[in-house]
């Protein structure tokens, strides 16, 4: 199982602190770094967040090896024809790096700061499948196409450069809904990403998008399973007792929710359980920015 980084951007990221975080994610060995899309916090205190894609734009140029991308970039703000430019280019100049992860929007209080429209669940899902549709025949034809939906229109829109990936860069879909978010990442992601399931319930949930791939006539291993989840790592059981206090939840409901809660060796037998499932790549969430010696003893334990 691929084992990644995941950071959430509006938490406090600056250009030091993702400079320090990429370093240290490229040198200490982990799959790749991957982070939120957000103008600010869910709640007060706002504080620093860098912008995404000028972030991912620097990391392309400034590592190596390393997978990156959004977790993930909307469509409630990011319209898909810039997305596409955005997202082509970036992976061209990493050398083919960039997964594209894109998502429906869900966080009000931003949308409501900037004057974004999020607008129902409902629309909100019919506008991603449009913008994924346009961002599909952009990465995919060579000649002018033509679109006209509820949300996104194109008339002759020919995207140049062509992608330097066929098809362009691998696109994620993240969600664990059933109506709407699997089917879509049925219909037209290469990877899935679950968000903070327990090894039994990733396992059903795997299992389903088993049957809906199928039922499109698409190979279930054709898509990559990956999960995005929360993480309490200590050092030592005075460490974890520390990150422990700021969750206001006992160690059993962090558990069951998914999230990964040990010190040293003590989370290997649950991200074994993930891979038993059927997990093949975890992105797990880094809360703490400046942690690095934090991060160089994760590695120790999973690497």
């Amino acid at each position: 199982m691929d084992i990644a980084i995941m950071v959430e951007g509006q938490n406090g990221l600056n250009w030091q602190r993702w400079k320090n975080i990429a370093a240290a994610v490229e040198d200490l060995g982990f799959f790749g770094l991957y982070r939120s899309d957000h103008f600010t916090n869910n709640s007060l205190p706002d504080r620093d967040s860098l912008e995404l894609w000028v972030s991912l734009t620097w990391l392309a140029s400034n590592t190596r090896r390393i997978q990156f991308g959004p977790l993930v970039t909307p469509f409630s703000f990011r319209h898909p024809a810039i997305t596409a430019r955005m997202a082509s280019a970036v992976d061209d100049l990493s050398g083919g790096r960039l997964v594209l992860g894109l998502g429906a929007g869900w966080q009000e209080r931003e949308h409501d700061i900037y004057g974004f429209d999020l607008m129902d669940p409902g629309a909100r899902f019919d506008r991603m499948e449009e913008g994924l549709t346009l961002i599909d025949l952009l990465f995919e034809k060579e000649e002018p196409i033509n679109y006209k939906g509820n949300y996104y229109q194109a008339k002759g829109a020919l995207m140049l450069p062509r992608p330097q990936r066929i098809g362009g860069p691998p696109i994620l879909i993240g969600g664990i809904g059933k109506k709407r978010s699997l089917p879509l990442a049925a219909k037209f992601a290469k990877e899935w990403n679950a968000l903070f399931l327990n090894s039994v319930n990733f396992r059903k949930l795997n299992s389903e998008m088993d049957n809906i791939l199928r039922a499109i006539g698409r190979a279930p291993e054709s898509l990559v399973r990956s999960m995005m989840t929360g993480l309490r790592f200590g050092r030592t059981y005075e460490e974890l007792d520390a990150k422990l206090a700021n969750s206001n939840q006992p160690t059993k409901d962090l558990l069951k929710r998914g999230i990964i809660v040990g010190v040293g060796d003590e989370i290997k037998p649950q991200l074994l359980e993930l891979e038993k499932a059927g997990l093949q790549r975890i992105m797990l969430q880094w809360l703490d920015l400046d942690d690095l010696d934090g991060l160089a003893a994760l590695a120790k334990v999973v690497l």
